[in-house]
């Protein structure tokens, strides 16, 4: 059921130069119970006084199963965007409300499949920051795979590469690839890859007898891979989605 509140702005640093990182705590104390991949919405008025919201995912690495506390997001800069003045003016202490969580682009207990191939682009990318802990338990219990296709223009674009690299590091059952389409890092990893990920896609041969996929990100991305997976034969029932747009 989802809520309304109020969240308080605890901390925030800028994860990539358009993108700023928020850490907030409820107003009333209370923690957040959330299944990672689902979002929040803020709720504030433009300056004619009109009603509007945006989504954002949650993007808490917990435990993935208890309510967190800190409840953190990535936003995108979106010239003379609304949201952006909001959130990017926002002060320590500043408070905005919120409601949720909301959304089905979770993991699901009943998966029986032998990989994970999870794709996305830009802030697509934060859902899966808070999967992580499911993700950890799902390949020690089943030795599922798990394959993170992220598409950025740069190096500098890479929101949480770094943490997405040591969980990688730790976890021989995930594999991450940074898919750079505007050239390679100055120190390449051996897992990066040059170009879009839906080119990248066609490397992993994804199985329609093995494979469940998740598409999170720009809406052209996303429809591209939703395409290659049909043609590789996934089932829609197996190509999970979930389209970031950018608004004013």
């Amino acid at each position: 059921m989802a809520e309304q509140f109020q969240l308080r702005l605890v901390d925030s640093f800028m994860l990539a130069p358009t993108v700023r990182h928020l850490s907030f705590e409820r107003a009333d104390g209370a923690p957040l119970a959330f299944i990672p991949g689902q979002f929040l919405q803020v709720h504030f008025h433009y300056d004619d006084g009109k009603a509007t919201k945006r989504s954002y995912s949650v993007g808490t690495v917990g435990d993935g199963a208890s309510p967190v506390q800190r409840v953190e997001i990535a936003v995108s800069y979106v010239e003379g965007g609304a949201a952006t003045k909001l959130l990017g003016e926002l002060t320590h202490q500043g408070s905005i409300d919120a409601s949720g969580p909301y959304g089905r682009f979770c993991l699901m207990d009943a998966d029986a499949n032998k990989r994970y191939i999870l794709i996305a682009t830009g802030t697509g990318v934060t859902p899966y920051r808070a999967m992580l802990p499911q993700l950890s338990r799902v390949m020690e219990s089943r030795g599922v795979k798990v394959v993170l296709l992220y598409g950025a223009r740069n190096e500098t674009e890479l929101l949480y590469g770094e943490e997405f690299e040591a969980f990688a590091s730790t976890h021989p059952n995930f594999t991450f690839h940074a898919c750079l389409s505007r050239g390679a890092r100055p120190e390449p990893r051996p897992h990066d890859r040059l170009g879009y990920v839906q080119t990248v896609l066609a490397e992993l041969e994804p199985d329609a007898e093995g494979d469940i996929a998740y598409l999170c990100g720009n809406p052209n991305m996303v429809d591209a891979s939703f395409a290659a997976l049909k043609e590789h034969g996934l089932s829609v029932q197996h190509i999970r989605r979930e389209k970031y747009i950018s608004s004013r």
